[in-house]
């Protein structure tokens, strides 16, 4: 009895911590299916939190890009348009408008005349048209002037000096196959007469040397000093011979334009002393040659070469403000000796 009686406690308690194993494992299960149904719940709620996120900032992004379609239409947004909205799975109160075109900014004028108003076109268009003109003319005359001797020089020829001389005269010595090679210095002296009724000779007067110290250290010299005495001695020199004899019919004009210089020159420096008179004037060259460079096999002599003119009476149109022949009395002082080296 008591044998089956342990037989079936034994029976019993197995049962029972089968039962309880059992238990113990479905317990397991269970928390196991918990835990895991934990971690989708989680993963869950974890991705609805990211979607929402998403959303709000879509919704932040359209609600700024409304705010500034409105203040760009109607000014800035006051603080009530511009906050943001209070739930961010709400839908936009503010759909997205798209954005107004930039004003287009004025063209900039085009360069040049065509920038002009078309009144100062038209200005600006005679004015070059003139100034085309002028220079077409002054070329012509130029190359009339240069040019041998044909038909438009010999029935315009007047006309062709008027315009060249004495401004645009053309000197092509420089590009001849022998240039220059001496220099010139013309002379002057007068004959003046005295309070006492008598007749005085001055000394020489260089008047280029008065010309080139006029030039030198003067950055805008006149056209004058450098070039009337030198174009007046070499128009008188072509017009006569060796013997001083007019050659042409411009003989006796090329004879009273250096006179009229050189009584002009005179008077200016009151040759003979304040007051005198002039009576007669007498012009002469010196000519010396220019040294050659070291290796040339040119050979030139230092002696100048003197060529005098002879005695011419002063007229009254060719001396200043018409005084030839008269002296002021009292004021006419001895005329200068001479130098032995000026003869």
């Amino acid at each position: 009895m008591h044998a089956d009686d342990g037989g079936d406690d034994g029976e019993g308690e197995g049962a029972k911590a089968t039962a309880k194993s059992g238990n113990a494992e479905d317990a397991e299960r269970i928390e196991s299916i918990e835990h895991i149904e934990h971690i989708e719940h989680i993963e869950h709620i974890e991705h609805i939190e990211h979607i929402e996120h998403i959303e709000s900032a879509e919704s932040a992004e359209s609600a700024e890009r409304a705010e500034s379609a409105v203040a760009s239409d109607h000014g800035p947004a006051t603080p009530e348009t511009s906050a943001a909205p209070e739930h961010p799975g709400a839908p936009d109160p503010w759909p997205t408008l798209p954005a107004p075109p930039a004003p287009a900014s004025p063209a900039p004028p085009p360069p040049g005349i065509a920038g002009l108003s078309p009144r100062y076109q038209v200005a600006l268009a005679l004015a070059l048209a003139g100034v085309v003109v002028l220079v077409g003319v002054h070329l012509l005359m130029v190359f009339l002037h240069v040019a041998p001797s044909n038909t438009m020089t010999k029935k315009h020829g007047q006309a062709v000096d008027d315009w060249v001389y004495p401004e645009f005269e053309q000197n092509w010595k420089l590009f001849a196959p022998n240039p220059l090679q001496q220099n010139v210095s013309v002379q002057a002296r007068a004959e003046v007469r005295t309070d006492g009724g008598g007749t005085s000779t001055t000394g020489w007067y260089d008047l280029s040397a008065m010309d080139g110290a006029a030039i030198d250290g003067n950055l805008l010299p006149s056209h004058t000093q450098q070039n009337e005495l030198r174009r007046a001695w070499d128009f008188y020199v072509s017009s006569h011979d060796e013997q001083n004899r007019a050659t042409g019919s411009r003989g006796d004009l090329s004879e009273q334009y250096i006179r009229r210089i050189a009584l002009l020159r005179l008077d200016r420096e009151q040759a003979g002393g304040p007051g005198c008179a002039m009576v007669r004037v007498q012009l002469r060259s010196r000519t010396t040659q220019v040294a050659p460079p070291g290796w040339s096999e040119e050979k030139a002599t230092g002696k100048p070469v003197l060529r005098e003119l002879p005695w011419w009476s002063a007229d009254s149109d060719d001396v200043p403000l018409g005084r030839g022949g008269t002296a002021a009395r009292g004021r006419c002082a001895p005329a200068p000796a001479l130098e032995t080296g000026d003869r």
